[in-house]
């Protein structure tokens, strides 16, 4: 199986089990291993974000060590700043003066070729939008990854473009049809769920008061979990047929969306690693 700068390379969410990708592709940078086109959404695309600046561990150091320090997920955060998760903390602060993001490296990378994209989910057209940011516009870049990352009722709506979005698992948790749509038809998808799990959860139709503004969004969110499997479905079925190549954990995930547990955490962290330096010795070596 060869990898070629037509690979695609696309990342799922899931909250804090997104510290899994995180290890998959600290071990990708490790070896110098970086794919051209990368799609994102949600915590895969606050981890991405690191992979496409270059800056090895920088997710790790977000996700647990700043975790432990900061304790930034939380309902005081949901009370004080309308987000369950602290935003001025994940968005300004980590950024820009606690991680330094390299916003240098990350444009020059997109200078040289290389594309990532995030996704987002328009609450007026209830469609994905795929958004990149390559021209320098260091806000722009942020609020992007913040609006793909704004998990639905725990937190507020974010602007784009003077668009309201939220988190891209709404529609696309698994965004790999959209790879291939632009010319990526074989792919590396790191998702965060063990082979074979499913949502066995019932999806219900959303009151109108829930966001009265946007009935499409409700739409979605009535719908999402079957959504959400047989995106699930069509990752397995890539899997078999050759055109995907799946990273995942070897064994049902006990890290919750929101979880606190710093030693489950660096468990899960580690795993990813050690998959991620798998996958490298098995492919790429």
């Amino acid at each position: 199986m060869k990898f070629d700068r037509n690979t695609g390379l696309v990342l799922e969410g899931g909250g804090m089990r997104g510290v899994f990708t995180s290890g998959v592709l600290d071990a990708f940078m490790k070896h110098d291993l970086y794919f051209r086109y990368v799609v994102a959404v949600s915590a895969g695309a606050c981890n991405g974000l690191s992979y496409a600046s270059h800056q090895p561990r920088r997710a790790r150091i977000s996700n647990i060590d700043m975790l432990a320090k900061y304790d930034y997920i939380g309902v005081r955060h949901l009370v004080t700043q309308g987000c369950i998760f602290d935003p001025d903390l994940l968005y300004d602060r980590f950024p820009n003066e606690l991680v330094p993001y390299d916003y240098d490296e990350y444009f020059r990378n997109c200078r040289s070729g290389y594309q990532f994209e995030m996704v987002a989910t328009n609450c007026e057209t209830g469609q994905a939008e795929y958004l990149s940011e390559h021209e320098g516009n260091k806000h722009r870049l942020l609020s992007i990854a913040r609006a793909s990352s704004s998990l639905p009722y725990v937190s507020k709506i974010v602007m784009v473009d003077d668009k309201p979005m939220l988190d891209g698992g709404i529609i696309d948790s698994i965004p790999v049809e959209h790879s291939m749509a632009v010319g990526h038809p074989f792919n590396v998808i790191v998702t965060t769920h063990s082979k074979g799990w499913r949502d066995n959860g019932h999806d219900r139709k959303q009151p109108k008061f829930i966001y009265r503004n946007y009935p499409r969004l409700r739409v979605l969110l009535s719908h999402r979990l079957e959504a959400y499997n047989r995106q699930m479905d069509l990752v397995d079925e890539l899997e078999t047929s050759g055109q995907a190549v799946v990273i995942r954990p070897e064994a049902p995930v006990t890290v919750g969306r929101m979880e606190k547990d710093i030693s489950k955490l660096e468990a899960l962290y580690e795993q990813g690693f050690r998959n991620g330096e798998k996958f490298i010795s098995k492919y790429i070596d």
